[in-house]
């Protein structure tokens, strides 16, 4: 099969390696479409702190189902994405029902090789059918998984006033989900055309370009009382650490991205507010289950969001030019 290798940070190459064979409980799939994500452009680029190469990437993925074990529920030609999370199932976390932070977690394509490939083999039970959407729809849902995963950690309501820090696709992941509990969501990014996304086709409720008087506009915007959920989705350690200043007092403040550095912020301003800090990190079952639910109904607006596309031997040449901010990626995919 072909397989798409980060050899080393900066370098991409398409290999031959052997179809792999299922241990027992795996189904066999062959992958259509792979979402490309902020956490694959960091491999490319070498700043994701959980890896090490060469790599195959990819953990948004689609396919069909080629073999399927014996006992299991799947059926050869199904439609189906996949769980990306490979939890022990034994440790504590797991015992709780909290496998998106397994003590073991294994992730597709970060901790092992994903499905950046013709075919993969993945335990049946992160095999999910499609349940009345398309493999496009499919490659997205987990992105969108991380987004709501995030916004229940940060028991969004719709009385909460939410910034949204950084909109990428896991902050637009954040916007939309923090929407459809009814918050009033502002955003703000270094780009432009990011911002006029979110207003566009997110629904956010209001934007700000990310400069150096953005605090005391957000002050001016909020009559000083900033806001009741901020959730920071840049992976960039600077505004994580600047993110605390824009946290209302009693509010939350919730990491989605994840960097290499220490953080830090000043206790003082932490304390007086009362902040409840919470990191999210990969999604549950019921976040994934909502995005297909709201795939169906409608009100995710996938076309908007893919606006990139190669196939797997055109993504050597392609990945590195999604990375530009000129390219205005929101989501870039890749068709096996």
């Amino acid at each position: 099969m072909k397989a798409l290798l980060c050899e080393a940070p900066g370098r991409l190459l398409v290999v031959q390696r052997p179809d792999p064979v299922p241990a027992d409980g795996e189904a066999i799939l062959r992958i259509r479409r792979v979402g490309v994500c902020g956490t694959d452009l960091h491999i490319f680029e070498g700043s994701h702190p959980f890896l090490q190469y060469p790599r195959v990437m990819g953990h948004e993925l689609a396919g069909e189902v080629v073999h399927a074990p014996s006992g299991s529920a799947l059926r050869p030609g199904q439609a189906a994405y996949v769980v990306p999370y490979l939890s022990c199932g034994e440790c504590r976390a797991c015992r709780r029902g909290l496998t998106n932070c397994c003590r073991n977690i294994s992730v597709l394509g970060v901790h092992q090789d994903g499905g950046m490939a013709e075919l993969l083999a993945v335990p049946a039970g992160n095999v999910v059918p499609l349940d009345g959407i398309g493999l496009d729809e499919a490659a997205m849902v987990e992105f969108l998984a991380i987004g709501a995963h995030g916004i229940a950690r940060g028991m969004v309501t719709a009385q909460d006033r939410v910034l949204v820090v950084g909109a990428g696709p896991i902050g637009i992941a954040a916007i939309l989900f923090a929407k459809a509990r009814g918050a009033k969501v502002s955003v703000i990014d270094r780009r432009q055309d990011r911002l006029d996304v979110a207003l566009a086709a997110l629904g956010a409720d209001a934007v700000l370009l990310a400069d150096a008087d953005a605090e005391a506009k957000l002050a001016e915007a909020t009559r000083g009382e900033f806001f009741d959920v901020v959730v920071d989705a840049t992976g960039n350690v600077g505004s994580i650490r600047n993110g605390l200043r824009y946290v209302g007092h009693g509010g939350r403040y919730v990491l989605l991205s994840v960097v290499r550095e220490e953080i830090g912020f000043s206790d003082p301003e932490f304390h007086k507010r009362e902040t409840t800090l919470l990191a999210s990190r990969n999604a549950l079952p019921a976040d994934f289950a909502e995005v297909v639910t709201r795939m169906r109904e409608g009100s995710i607006p996938v076309a908007a969001l893919r606006t990139h596309h190669a196939t797997l031997d055109e993504a050597v040449a392609q990945f590195p030019g999604w990375l530009r901010p000129e390219a205005g990626v929101i989501k870039a995919t890749i068709e096996v």
